[in-house]
């Protein structure tokens, strides 16, 4: 046997290696954490149902005939006290073990039936790392009516600069 035939590789090796290659390959072009089928998932543990416009809210806030949502501020401390929804409440930073202990313990105290509308502000909201951890504690918690603000940029951007109604202050 010739030295340039024993280097030669199988054909059937070339088959299984081609197939490897070509599996690797297809799933190189599937973004990591996604499987098959899943392309149209939202990242969002909430439904498109279940968020709430800016407009929507502050139109409830002026409107005397709208039965009003009880509305939680889970973002920084700084931010809840520079400016806020009017009646918002403050229970703490969700991003935090400490403020998402401190929503838990308030909101434990609520009827399950309670229509909640929770938000942030803090920066884009599909960066924010408190709005998704305070909705998934209160789901988890069992809370029928909760509800997700939308504040795509920052607050003072979405909602402040607007003229929505706005409180400061603890």
């Amino acid at each position: 046997m010739s030295f340039a035939r024993q280097l030669r590789p199988s054909s059937s090796f070339m088959v299984v290696a081609s197939l490897i290659f070509l599996v690797a390959l297809v799933f190189s072009w599937i973004p990591v954490g996604m499987a098959i089928g899943d392309e149209k998932k939202s990242p969002d543990p909430w439904a498109s149902s279940q968020t709430m416009q800016p407009a929507e809210l502050a139109k409830m806030l002026t409107d005397k005939h709208s039965s009003l949502p009880t509305v939680v501020f889970v973002g920084f401390r700084s931010l809840y006290v520079g400016g806020h929804v009017p009646d918002a409440s403050f229970h703490g930073t969700a991003s935090t073990e400490q403020g998402l202990a401190e929503l838990k313990a308030w909101s434990a105290t609520l009827p399950r039936s309670t229509a909640l509308v929770i938000y942030c502000g803090c920066c884009p909201f599909d960066k924010c790392p408190n709005i998704r951890p305070a909705y998934t504690a209160l789901n988890r918690m069992g809370f029928k009516k909760l509800r997700v603000l939308v504040i795509e940029t920052s607050f003072a951007v979405d909602w402040a600069d607007k003229g929505y109604p706005m409180q400061k202050g603890m």
